[in-house]
C-alpha cells in the first residue's frame, strides 16, 4: 500500500514567529524549509526585552491572545520544548501622580474583570513589596501569571526542537503563483526559486514588500540599555517593574494611523543575571541606532523611579526596530485571494509574548484544525494584499 506523500512548507523568517511554525507544522508531520534574509534571531526577535506578558494589555483580542500565549510558554516548559528557558514572574506596574494611579485602578480592574489576579500595593505594602522604589511612587498592581524569556534562545530551542535547517543569507524577492495565478506554490530567492504545498510569511519588516503593504507594516524602533550587575538589588525586584507612562505610550502608538516621532515607556527589568535592563522607546523609524537624547532620558527616567540603580555601570545601549501595524494589530491567517499562504506578522513589540502562539495557530490553519482563538480580529484581509509575485 502506496504512503500518502508528505506534506511540504516553506517559512520565510527565522525569528520566533517563524522558528515556533516550523516546530509545529514539522511535529504535525510536514518536511519543512526555512529561509531566512541573514540568520536566526537576526532581526526583532534577537533585540526583545523578552516580556511574555498579559499586563499592558487591554481587554479584547490582543489580550485574549497575550493570556493564550503566556499558556502556550508553561505548556512547552512543563513538556520540556523549552524547559528552563521561561521564567515565571509578576509584572509590577506603578504610579507616580494621582492622575496616573487613577489610570492604574481602571486599568487593573479591567484586568481582574478578565480573570487575571491582581494585587494592590500602596503605603507600608508598598514598601515592603518593592523596597528600592522612589519615595514619590504612590501604588502600585501586581499582575500575577506573567514571565519572560529571551527571544533568541526560544528561537533556538525551537528550530533544534523542528529538526529543521535555516538556510542563511537567502533573500525571498517574490512569491511564485501556480498555473491560474491564485495559489501560491512557492517563492523565488536569489538563491534558486523554491516550491511547497504551503507557504508560511513571517518575514517581519520582509512581508510588506512581498504583499506590497509598505503603508500597513511600519518599522517601530526600541531603544534598550543594559546595566551590570548588582545581584542584592537585582533579588529585591521581584518581577519586572512598568511605569503607567508605558501604558500610555503603547496606547498612544496602537492608534490606527497614528505614527509619532518618540514615545517613551519606562520597563526596569530584572534579568537571571543580575543585570537590569531599562527600557524603551517608541519610534517610527527603521535605523538601528541608539542615541544619546534617548540614554540620557532612559537613565533619567529609571533613577527617578529607582534611585539605587545609581550605584550601576551602564555596560550596554541597543536598539531593535519591530514591524507593527497601521491598526495596532498583527497579522495571522490566510491571505485573501492566495491559496496556501499564511501570514504571520507585525506583532510589534508583543512577538516573543505570542511568537510561540503564532506558531500553532499556523499550524492549525495548515492543518484545518479550528485555531484556538478567534483569528477574526487578526485577519490579513482586512487590508487589500496587492502581491508581488512571478
Amino acid at each position: 500500500m502506496r504512503r500518502p506523500k508528505q506534506k511540504t512548507a516553506i517559512v520565510v523568517g527565522a525569528g520566533i514567529v517563524g522558528a515556533a511554525s516550523a516546530y509545529f507544522l514539522a511535529r504535525s508531520g510536514f518536511s519543512v524549509r526555512m529561509v531566512d534574509t541573514v540568520a536566526p534571531a537576526s532581526g526583532a526577535s534577537g533585540a526583545a526585552d523578552g516580556a511574555v506578558s498579559v499586563a499592558s494589555k487591554r481587554p479584547g483580542a490582543m489580550m485574549n491572545a497575550a493570556l493564550a500565549g503566556v499558556a502556550l510558554y508553561r505548556e512547552l516548559e512543563r513538556d520540556g520544548v523549552l524547559a528552563g528557558l521561561f521564567t515565571p514572574r509578576p509584572t509590577l506596574m506603578v504610579a507616580e501622580s494621582e492622575t496616573e494611579s487613577a489610570v492604574l485602578d481602571g486599568h487593573a480592574e479591567a484586568l481582574a474583570h478578565a480573570g487575571i489576579e491582581v494585587e494592590r500595593h500602596v503605603g507600608a505594602a508598598l514598601r515592603a513589596r518593592i523596597p528600592a522604589l522612589a519615595p514619590g511612587v504612590q501604588m502600585a498592581i501586581e499582575v500575577h501569571g506573567e514571565g519572560h524569556a529571551i527571544g533568541y534562545q526560544i528561537v533556538n530551542r525551537l528550530i533544534e526542537a523542528s529538526g529543521v535547517t535555516v538556510e542563511r543569507a537567502c533573500s525571498v524577492h517574490r512569491l511564485s503563483l501556480a498555473a491560474g495565478g491564485t495559489a501560491v506554490d512557492g517563492v523565488v530567492t536569489d538563491q534558486g526559486s523554491l516550491h511547497a504545498d504551503i507557504c508560511i510569511l513571517a518575514a517581519g519588516a520582509g512581508s510588506a514588500a512581498l504583499l506590497d503593504l509598505d503603508q500597513v507594516l511600519r518599522p517601530r524602533k526600541g531603544q534598550l540599555l543594559v546595566t551590570d550587575r548588582a545581584p542584592a538589588l537585582n533579588a529585591s525586584l521581584h518581577g519586572s517593574l512598568m511605569s503607567c507612562g508605558y501604558l500610555l505610550s503603547k496606547a498612544a502608538t496602537s492608534c490606527p494611523d497614528q505614527r509619532t516621532e518618540r514615545r517613551y515607556g519606562l520597563v526596569i527589568d530584572p534579568l537571571r543575571t543580575g543585570q537590569f535592563l531599562i527600557g524603551g522607546t517608541r519610534e517610527d523609524r527603521a535605523d538601528s541606532n541608539n542615541d544619546l537624547s534617548a540614554v540620557k532620558r532612559l537613565l533619567s527616567d529609571a533613577l527617578r523611579l529607582m534611585p539605587a540603580l545609581a550605584q550601576l555601570r551602564l555596560i550596554r545601549a541597543f536598539s531593535g526596530v519591530r514591524t507593527a501595524t497601521s491598526d495596532g494589530m498583527p497579522l495571522i491567517g490566510r491571505a485573501a485571494g492566495l491559496q496556501n499562504l499564511i501570514v504571520a506578522t507585525g506583532f510589534e513589540g508583543d512577538g516573543i509574548c505570542l511568537g510561540p502562539l503564532a506558531g500553532r495557530l499556523v499550524q492549525q490553519l495548515a492543518t484545518g484544525v479550528v485555531p484556538e482563538i478567534d483569528l477574526a480580529p487578526f485577519d490579513p484581509g482586512r487590508f487589500a494584499i496587492r502581491r508581488q509575485v512571478a
